[in-house]
C-alpha cells in the first residue's frame, strides 16, 4: 500500500511518520505526477487558502479531482476545508479554490484564533472504547453534513467535528499531532475495503 500526503504546505511529514511508523509506504505529492501509483491520500492541515492557491499553481486541483473520484481521500483541518464542497457564507473566504468533493458545509477558524488552541477527548463512532485526544488549532467547524456524507465524531457540545462519505474522510483537528494512531489507522483500513 502507498499512501500519498499533499505536501504543498502545512502539516504534511507528521502525517507520513505516522504512515511509516504503521509500515505502510508514505510519500509526499506535490505535482500531479506525483498521484500515480497511490492508494489513498491525506490533504493536511496548514493554512486551506494557501493549499488551494498553490494546488492552483502546479496545475494539481483537476487531477485532484479525478483522484478523490476513484480513491480514498482524508482531509485534516485545512484539509477538510479544502475537500468541502461549501463553505459557510458567513466567513468571508467563499472565493478560495476548494476541491469540493465531499457533501459538508464547513465554516473556516470556527474555534478561535492559534492562541485559542486546546486538546480534548472525543467520542469517535468507528472507534469503540476510549476517546481520541483531539488537536484543534484554528480548526474549521463541520457546519453541516449532506446526503451520504455522516458525521463519525463531536464535540461534548455535540458541534460536529468528523465526517466520512463513502472513501473521504474529514477531520476538524489534528490526528497527527497526537501519539494516537488510530485515525491513520481507520484510513488505512478504508483503503484496504
Amino acid at each position: 500500500m502507498k499512501i500519498g500526503v499533499l505536501a504543498l504546505q502545512g502539516a504534511f511529514i507528521e502525517h507520513i511518520q505516522i504512515l511509516r511508523g504503521l509500515g505502510v509506504e508514505a510519500v509526499e505529492v506535490r505535482l500531479p505526477g506525483d498521484l500515480e501509483g497511490l492508494d489513498g491520500l491525506i490533504i493536511p492541515g496548514g493554512e486551506s487558502t494557501t493549499i488551494g492557491k498553490l494546488a492552483d499553481t502546479y496545475a494539481l486541483m483537476s487531477p485532484l479531482r479525478q483522484f478523490a473520484a476513484d480513491k480514498p481521500v482524508w482531509g485534516t483541518c485545512a484539509g477538510m476545508i479544502f475537500m468541502a464542497r461549501e463553505l459557510h457564507s458567513g466567513d468571508g473566504h467563499r472565493d478560495q479554490p476548494l476541491l469540493g468533493v465531499m457533501d459538508v458545509v464547513v465554516e473556516r477558524n470556527a474555534f478561535g484564533r492559534q492562541v485559542d488552541s486546546f486538546i480534548t477527548p472525543i467520542d469517535v463512532a468507528p472507534f469503540a472504547g476510549e476517546p481520541f485526544p483531539a488537536v484543534f488549532i484554528r480548526g474549521p467547524r463541520l457546519v453541516e453534513a449532506h446526503g451520504e456524507a455522516r458525521i463519525i465524531a463531536r464535540l461534548a457540545d455535540g458541534t460536529p467535528v468528523a465526517a466520512q462519505e463513502g472513501h473521504w474522510l474529514v477531520t476538524s483537528f489534528h490526528p497527527e499531532l497526537t501519539g494516537d494512531s488510530r485515525f491513520h489507522d481507520y484510513f488505512v483500513k478504508m483503503i484496504g475495503e
